[in-house]
């Protein structure tokens, strides 16, 4: 199987060509990337002398080059997406653009070149907020980001080709991911990042807004998965089993670091910031035996000594976009 992999230069999907290929060194992987801002092809370091890798730098939104790079791929792993909430609500149109007109492009080349297999790697933000329990495969699409709108519209589109073409589309969604490698304007790098160099980190409002949390590896595994044994036509949850608000996070933060929380400053909420996510993963568990293997006491300690042992990789990324 010859797998496309989009934006295989990011936080997750370089975990995953890493992943297939320290698998199987013979695997054959080409990766589509337009390297923006947060993509990084030094994350694709270790396996870039493989015989089966390949890379191109391409934007997904641009139809010759996809259509010239789909042909003779058998699958689809399509994880190139702008991400950042925050960002989305600076401005719209770039989420729009890579998101939903990026994925119809990918999708009528797949449609095209008769990929057998084709993976919409997607979020739990696309229902919105929960007060009480989880959500299922079934629960509704209620967005409250232009991010979340934007990746709730591509799932959408993937499943409609499905049902119009016949593309066998797997969606999955999943909850937040932390690990090595992740790109510091989120949450955890940011604030271990910030930590480690003995600046304070920005807590949103009361810090009581609960994410469930999953290490990157976990979540590849899960995706690795569905590309091989998913239904055509079906979604499916990759939850890691932990969830705690931001408060009890940032507090884990500071012990791991050495801080008091004199290092916290309080920030207004982001607007439209959701409460709570939390993702039924059953039936994940039951039809392909996934389950989450890395404890988050491991997970979070392990990440944090990476970054301490890898700021040669974050602080030129944090100063090329002024994050603090």
């Amino acid at each position: 199987m010859r797998i496309l992999v989009t934006g295989g230069a990011g936080f997750i999907g370089s975990e995953f060509v890493r992943r297939l290929l320290e698998a199987d060194p013979r695997a054959a992987i080409t990766v589509l990337d337009k390297i923006t801002y947060s993509g990084v092809r030094e994350n694709l370091a270790p396996v870039a002398g493989l015989p089966g890798y390949a890379f191109v730098h391409g934007d997904i939104c641009d139809a010759r080059t996809v259509n010239d790079v789909m042909s003779g791929h058998d699958a689809v792993v399509h994880f190139a997406a702008e991400t950042h909430v925050d960002r989305s609500i600076s401005g719209a149109a770039p989420f729009v653009r890579t998101n939903v007109v990026g994925t119809q492009v990918l999708l009528d080349a797949a449609v095209r070149h008769r990929v057998s297999k084709f993976v919409q790697v997607s979020t739990d933000e696309v229902y919105g907020s929960i007060d009480d329990g989880s959500w299922t495969e079934e629960s509704p699409l209620a967005p409250n980001s232009p991010y979340a709108a934007s990746k709730a519209g591509s799932d959408l589109l993937a499943l409609a080709y499905h049902r119009t073409h016949g593309l066998d589309v797997s969606v999955t969604r999943c909850s937040n991911n932390y690990g090595h490698h992740q790109f510091p304007e989120k949450l955890i790098p940011l604030f271990i990042t910030n930590l480690i160099d003995g600046r304070q980190v920005p807590l949103y409002g009361d810090g009581g807004n609960v994410r469930d949390w999953l290490h990157v590896s976990d979540h590849c595994r899960g995706i690795e998965l569905v590309l091989h044994g998913g239904r055509a036509g079906e979604v499916y949850h990759i939850g890691g089993g932990t969830e705690i608000t931001n408060k009890e996070l940032t507090g884990l933060l500071l012990e791991a670091t050495g801080h008091g929380w004199q290092m916290v400053r309080q920030v207004p909420d982001r607007k439209g910031h959701d409460r709570r996510y939390s993702l039924d993963f059953s039936r994940i568990r039951q039809e392909l035996g996934y389950r989450p293997r890395i404890s988050f006491v491991e997970g979070l300690a392990d990440t944090v000594a990476w970054y301490v042992d890898n700021r040669a990789w974050w602080q030129p990324l944090k100063a090329r976009a002024a994050l603090s």
